[in-house]
This record gives structure tokens, sequence and C-alpha cells, in this order.
């Protein structure tokens, strides 16, 4: 970690974000975050496959990963960046939507797709976090949304 910019230059892999964060398959949607710096944002990865359970019905013939769940894959990585700032103390622990603004889905996801979940820290008060989001497929603007959060014990 650097001291002037607190950027962690490791990765977090899919082992260590399920220690982080309560999610399972077939709920969890990151496969790695990466550019993590606590306090400020991170990148959170997935590797799209059709192997994907949503696929079955959304939609046959014309997979389309659902924007929904991209605003839940910003989340998910809102939450480690979260956890990797207060600490061993908070990993596990539930983590609640409290509102989804400026949602807008601006290009399909599909499988074979890589997208890159960024998320930037816009403020903290007590226990609720208010996170901007943007997804991308390579340098692509795929989805966007700003979102509030809070962490409860479980």
């Amino acid at each position: 970690m650097s001291p002037e910019t607190n950027t962690v230059a490791e990765s977090i892999d899919i082992v260590r974000i399920m220690e982080m964060i309560p999610h399972r398959y077939p709920f969890l949607m990151i496969d790695r975050v990466v550019d993590i710096t606590p306090d400020v944002g991170a990148t959170g990865v997935k590797n799209v496959t059709i192997n994907e359970p949503f696929f079955q019905g959304h939609f046959p013939g014309h997979p389309v990963m659902p924007g929904v769940l991209m605003i839940e894959a910003m989340a998910q990585t809102a939450a480690v960046v979260v956890v990797r700032t207060m600490g061993k103390g908070a990993e596990g622990k539930l983590v609640y939507f409290m509102s989804v603004d400026q949602a807008r889905f601006r290009k399909p996801v599909t499988p074979g797709d890589t997208v890159r979940f960024v998320v930037e820290k816009k403020r903290q008060r007590a226990n609720v976090w208010k996170f901007q989001g943007n997804a991308f497929v390579g340098d692509v603007l795929v989805a966007e949304a700003v979102f509030a959060a809070m962490i409860v014990d479980n």
C-alpha cells in the first residue's frame, strides 16, 4: 500500500471475497477485485459465461445479463471496499441496499464479455455508504448507477 494513495496493488481473489462478503453462488456476481483503495473505491471483475443460471430465462436464444445484476455486482464490489476499509470485524456482515438512483443501461452484456465494475465512494455517514458505480466492457460504458447501502450486524 502506497502512503500517498492508499492503493493496494494486489488483487483480491474469489476465495478472499467470500471471506469478506456473505454472497455465494449463484448470487456472487464478481470474480475478483483489483485496484482497491480503502475508503475510496475499487474495480470488480466478472467473466460472463453462458453457464450463468440467469441466462436460462434471460433470454432463451439471446442471452443478456440482467441490468439489476450488474448493479448488484457494483454493490458487491463496494461491499469489499467497505470491509477493506473497516477491517476484519466487518467481514461477513450483511449489506442492504437502501437506494438505487440514476441507473442507466447503455449496452447489453453477453456471454464472453469481461465486465469491470468501477465503484467510487461518494460519502459515508455511520453505517450508510453511498457509491457511484460504472460498468465497462473494454472501454465501453455499459451501465451506471448511484446507490446507497447499509452494513448491519448479522
